[in-house]
């Protein structure tokens, strides 16, 4: 099939696009969120192509893949008013938990009369369950990840955090609870726009270094720590926390959301305790035998539930049926 899709969140684009078909990535000169092409730091398949809005109009097209609201108009348009949904095959992909009022947070595709036929397809189940989503089918696929490979080594005594935009997303992202966790543990905070964390939580330079790093460098880089600190409080699921035990990281977080699903018994510590998580992470430093085997069991349980073969075989089940 001829799949037409917005590159919106790298690390889920990578593993979608590795199935069979060709896919349709729009993009302009700008290489703006609305046209962002092929990813840059890591080689993509060659059936993914680049496509600009002008060829997008008369390019054959099977099956479109919504991730945001705005997109249905938006394909629309420059699909020559084919519409997602009506004219073609269509699914939406809600990677985001909701924002505001959340037991009664209605999502963007409840009751939406331009979108009858589009399935909505959440990433997590915890995704399914807090969001409203009214008459619209719903399904779930969860992740799926390409593997690094077991990278880890645990050489450094610090623990790996990753998180983009820490300063304005704070406490969602667990940005708050970093500096008493630093004490138990000097953090590496990988990410985008984390410019001036230290500074911002009071914290001293080797208590808490961060770098901006390409991903191809990225997993290298995190495997090198002894363990992975998750301190999110709300979000679907992080995708670095399941690259984390792909490398054979052990896992110390926070038992939210559906991270609780995810590292199971053996992998790693999960509590609501801050206190907990800082005792578990000065557990690995002092013993990193332990930190190595707990991490084997959270690669070994990543590659079994989340693994590629896993995910691409549920979407193809999945797009089997909507565009039958």
């Amino acid at each position: 099939m001829n799949i037409l899709i917005w590159h919106v969140h790298g690390s889920w684009t990578r593993a979608f696009v590795q199935g069979p078909h060709r896919y349709l990535l729009p993009a302009l000169p700008d290489r703006g969120p609305d046209g962002l092409g092929r990813g840059r730091t890591f080689t993509w398949p060659a059936s993914v192509t680049e496509l600009s809005p002008m060829l997008l109009r008369d390019a054959p097209v099977d099956l479109v893949v919504l991730q945001r609201p705005h997109e249905a108009a938006l394909a629309e348009c420059w699909l020559g008013g084919r519409r997602p949904g009506r004219d073609l095959p269509a699914v939406y992909v809600e990677h985001n938990t909701p924002d505001g009022h959340v037991p009664l947070t209605r999502h963007p595709c409840a009751d939406r009369d331009d979108l009858r036929g589009v399935t909505l397809v959440h990433v997590t189940h915890f995704n399914q369950l807090f969001w409203d989503s009214g008459t619209a089918p719903t399904t779930v696929v969860e992740h799926g990840v390409v593997d690094p490979g077991h990278l880890y080594t645990g050489e450094l005594d610090r623990a790996a955090v990753v998180v983009n935009d820490p300063v304005p997303r704070g406490r969602a992202t667990g940005t708050d609870l970093l500096p008493a966790l630093s004490r138990a543990a000097p953090l590496d905070v990988f990410g985008l726009r984390t410019e001036g964390l230290a500074a911002y939580l009071g914290l001293s330079g080797d208590r808490l270094c961060r770098a901006e790093l390409p991903q191809a460098r990225l997993h290298a880089e995190m495997a090198r720590r002894r363990l992975y600190l998750h301190p999110v409080r709300w979000t679907s699921l992080g995708l670095s926390l399941l690259e984390a035990m792909h490398l054979g990281m052990p896992v110390v977080g926070l038992a939210t959301t559906e991270a609780v699903e995810a590292v199971p018994e053996g992998a790693g510590v999960l509590s609501t305790r801050p206190d907990v998580l800082a005792r578990a992470a000065r557990t690995y430093l002092r013993e990193p035998g332990a930190a190595a085997e707990d991490g084997a069991r959270a690669r070994r349980a990543a590659l079994e539930r989340y693994g590629l073969g896993r995910f691409l075989d549920d979407w193809e089940r999945l797009l089997a049926e909507v565009t039958r």
